[in-house]
Formats: C-alpha cells, sequence, structure tokens
C-alpha cells in the first residue's frame, strides 16, 4: 500500500488543473502541447489518451492538465486524480528517459546578460510560477527583448499578461535595466 496522495487545484486558468502529489515523481519539468510530443512520457501519454486534453505539464511533485473548453473540471478532476496516483503507484515510468533541456541550460557561448535572466529565471520566476501550476522558459534574447515560453497553467490563461507584465518583465527590469520588453512566444 503506497502513501501517495494526487491532490488538485484550481489555478489561475479555468481550462488548467494542477495535480500536486505528495512524492517526487521525477526531477525536471517537461511540457506536450500535443499527443506526438508525449511519446516520452507514459503518463502524459495515458492523459493525452482522452479527447478533451490539449496539454500536459509535469514538474517533480505535481502535474498541470488543460483541458478542452467543452469539458467540466467537476466531471474530470477526481477521474483523473486517480488515474495519476494508480499509474504511480504502480511504478510506471513518468518519464522514460532524461534529457537535457537547453532552453534553460548555461551554454558556455551564453553572454553575461543571458546568464543573469536565465539565472532569475530558474531561481525566482519559475518556482514562483510552478506554485500555479505554471511554468516560463527562456527562449532568446535580442535587441533588448527577452522572448519567453509559457508552459502549462500559464500557456492561455486569462493573468498570463499581468503576470509576464507586472512579475516577470517588472522583475527583470530591476535586475536588467537594459531589457525594454519581455514578450510571450506560443
Amino acid at each position: 500500500m503506497s502513501d501517495v496522495e494526487v491532490l488538485y487545484q484550481a489555478t489561475p486558468n479555468p481550462e488548467s488543473m494542477k495535480f500536486t502529489i505528495t512524492k517526487t515523481i521525477c526531477d525536471e519539468v517537461v511540457s506536450f502541447s500535443e499527443p506526438l510530443e508525449a511519446t516520452r512520457s507514459p503518463l502524459a501519454s495515458k492523459i493525452f489518451g482522452f479527447p478533451w486534453a490539449s496539454a500536459v505539464m509535469i514538474g517533480p511533485n505535481f502535474v498541470t492538465v488543460t483541458k478542452q473548453d467543452w469539458v467540466d473540471w467537476g466531471i474530470l478532476a477526481d477521474p483523473l486524480s486517480h488515474l495519476i496516483k494508480e499509474h504511480i503507484e504502480s511504478n510506471e515510468p513518468i518519464l522514460l528517459e532524461p534529457t537535457l533541456n537547453s532552453n534553460e541550460d548555461f551554454n558556455e557561448d551564453d553572454s553575461a546578460i543571458v546568464k543573469k535572466i536565465k539565472t532569475i529565471l530558474n531561481n525566482e520566476i519559475r518556482p514562483a510560477v510552478a506554485l500555479d501550476g505554471g511554468d516560463i522558459m527562456f527562449h532568446k534574447y535580442e535587441r533588448n527583448i527577452l522572448y519567453v515560453e509559457m508552459h502549462g497553467a500559464c500557456n492561455g490563461c486569462p493573468s498570463a499578461t499581468m503576470t509576464l507584465k507586472q512579475g516577470v518583465q517588472a522583475r527583470m527590469q530591476a535586475a536588467l535595466p537594459e531589457i525594454k520588453d519581455v514578450i510571450a512566444i506560443n
């Protein structure tokens, strides 16, 4: 008998639900926006087996699921919580192989400002948005504009623009005044 619990909570994005797991299930954050991307994760593939699933993000102790708007969380949340719990308790793999996330790794040819941006993203911003079941990843920095990718509950969230401008952009400009704008690409 396992002591694993899977609790769910609403996120700022009404189409996404965060399922918090009382044990660590992996050591990275991985997002999948379609079934073909999910081949690395048996759990995400299982969730994409349902026609209402539109995105899955897996983190160290949570799974964020984004649904189609034609189905209600009142119908999905309990069964999905049980499905995740059963998957974990049966010791099925969460991720098949570790891969490096090239977006967040420091490259030797990164400029000093890109290294600082990635440090702030990894140490301050990503942990904060993960609390709501989301993730923000570095995409590129050029011409004093920071481009980021929003995943999980952040992708399509009604308050994502406010988070991006009042949270991410404000923090980045406080540390690096040369940043003129932060733009989400998806």
